[in-house]
């Protein structure tokens, strides 16, 4: 079973979601204008923060440039409007992203505290939506940025079939890999622009959830990002995480350069004009039940982040690594409230026979103490699918540079507009993005998790300053090792150490 996000599953189930811009509360009416290496751009100044929108950090990849490496922004005279959202890459209908045809996309977000500063960490938040979702304006920064006191960039790539479509008809080994290519050219432009926001060059991290975070280990391992950022912060998106297990993790070359082909023929191409010739609207309908991601092998990404790892051909940098406790409870949870219709204990045995095969047998009575159904399924596909490569991850990142494990687990916050299941649905997959930026995703945070919020903030700025997330009047967190059975637990009801390989059966999962 390749599983999608909670997020899209609830998209499958018909539950419609607000996904309008967010409404940011800015005060007064003062200008805000930064001088960039393009050209001065003016934002929103508000009570606590300056925000300034739909920045271009590349050329427009249409026309003749669809499929090729990303360019360089062009300059402008006079000072640029930086107060509106540019339009998000081409993507379908999606709870988290925003719909759309533009293939002119490549721009970023800058949010920084209001008072004046310099030097301050960067963030640079790559966001998640299965390489085929997303944008800048689903996510506020304004809470991390004034918090953290640090600069944060959101950038938007290419997704889908524009940004990961490998083909020998699209610039050969490079292919399927310019969504990666244009977030490096985000990177640069971090490098080239950061101060003029009063933050660092030299102390830049990347964050990223989900897909954003199969990006970031993407890009601990990539020749191309070498130097470009100082630390990374992975969320929900396992480095050693295999491509059979979830369609984000980078896919063998071959594989998808047989599916370039045969969509190439779908479409009735054959050569790299024709292709460059169909609309987005058409690709995307062609494509709309397709999978993507980055693609091993060629230059920018020549291995697995896992083998990398092992033969240390790594970009070393201080990590944050870790998964959530109930990655899958969301996406089970929501398909029970949504139908109406609890999983049933044949509907879980089946799943169960059909992901796992000859190990079925072991699986079902490891698990006989967990009930009901749907519970029992969401903690098998957590455990097997989520925690064991993060297990595996921790222990490689371990090796070779400092690391600092977690997982989000407790009562997190769950879908705004959607009944819970009947079963605690603890800290499922996309909810540990709440505590860090704003969404019309999920409810309000409780005040509990609002006091997490602000630790986690405090804990991840600090991170992004010195590499460590310690943190004066917190719960110590140490260092991993590679043999570490403990990753930091962090709740809402209180942050502490908890035994990883037994509350997830990992012991269980390396016998199969």
């Amino acid at each position: 079973m390749r599983l999608r996000s909670a997020a899209a599953l609830i998209a499958a189930s018909s539950l419609l979601l607000a996904t309008t811009p967010l409404a940011l509360a800015f005060a007064g009416t003062e200008d805000s204008v930064v001088t960039t290496e393009q050209g001065k751009v003016r934002g929103l100044t508000g009570e606590t923060t300056r925000t300034f929108r739909g920045i271009p950090y590349a050329a427009p990849p249409t026309g003749d440039a669809r499929w090729r490496s990303p360019g360089p922004a062009q300059r402008w005279t006079g000072i640029r409007d930086a107060t509106q959202y540019a339009d998000p890459c081409a993507q379908g209908e999606h709870p988290i992203g925003i719909a759309g045809t533009s293939e002119d996309c490549l721009y970023l977000d800058v949010t920084t505290p209001k008072t004046p500063g310099r030097d301050r960490p960067v963030v640079v938040w790559i966001h998640g939506g299965s390489f085929t979702n997303g944008a800048t304006q689903v996510y506020d920064a304004e809470r991390f940025a004034a918090k953290g006191d640090v600069v944060v960039v959101q950038i938007q790539y290419r997704l889908g079939a524009l940004g990961f479509l490998a083909s020998p008809l699209l610039g050969g080994d490079r292919s399927g890999n310019f969504g990666l290519e244009d977030q490096q050219a985000a990177l640069r432009w971090v490098q080239r622009n950061a101060a003029a926001f009063g933050g660092s060059p030299r102390t830049v991290a990347i964050m990223g959830e989900s897909a954003g975070a199969y990006s970031v280990c993407d890009h601990l391992v990539s020749p191309g990002s070498a130097g470009l950022f100082q630390r990374a912060i992975v969320q929900s998106g396992p480095c050693a995480q295999d491509h059979a297990t979830n369609y984000a993790a980078p896919r063998p070359r071959a594989d998808a350069e047989k599916y370039g082909r045969d969509l190439a023929a779908s479409l009735g191409c054959t050569t790299a004009e024709c292709l460059r010739k169909v609309t987005p609207a058409r690709l995307l309908e062609a494509t709309k039940d397709d999978e993507f991601g980055p693609v091993l092998g060629g230059p920018v990404l020549p291995l697995h982040p896992a083998k990398a790892l092992l033969t240390s051909r790594v970009n070393r940098v201080p990590v944050l690594h870790g998964v959530n406790h109930d990655e899958v409870h969301g996406q089970i949870g929501a398909q029970e409230s949504a139908t109406g219709t609890p999983t049933t204990t044949a509907a879980y045995e089946d799943e169960v026979r059909r992901t796992f095969g000859a190990d079925a047998d072991r699986i079902l009575a490891e698990y006989a103490d967990v009930r009901p159904a749907g519970l029992a399924l969401a903690t098998v596909l957590s455990d097997a699918q989520w925690a064991y490569p993060a297990f595996r991850s921790n222990a490689l990142l371990a090796l070779r540079m400092p690391t600092y494990s977690f997982e989000f687990a407790g009562d997190a916050p769950w879908y705004r507009g959607l009944d819970r299941p009947t079963w605690p649905v603890g800290s499922h997959h996309l909810s540990d993005v709440a505590y860090f930026l704003d969404t019309n995703v999920f409810e309000p945070l409780t005040p509990a998790q609002n006091r997490l919020a602000d630790e986690l903030i405090t804990r991840w700025s600090t991170f992004a300053r010195t590499g460590n997330p310690n943190t004066s009047g917190t719960q110590y967190w140490p260092r991993a090792t590679p043999v570490d059975r403990q990753v930091q637990s962090l709740d809402p009801a209180g942050v502490t150490r908890t035994d990883f390989v037994r509350d997830h059966r990992i012991a269980f999962w390396a016998s199969l």
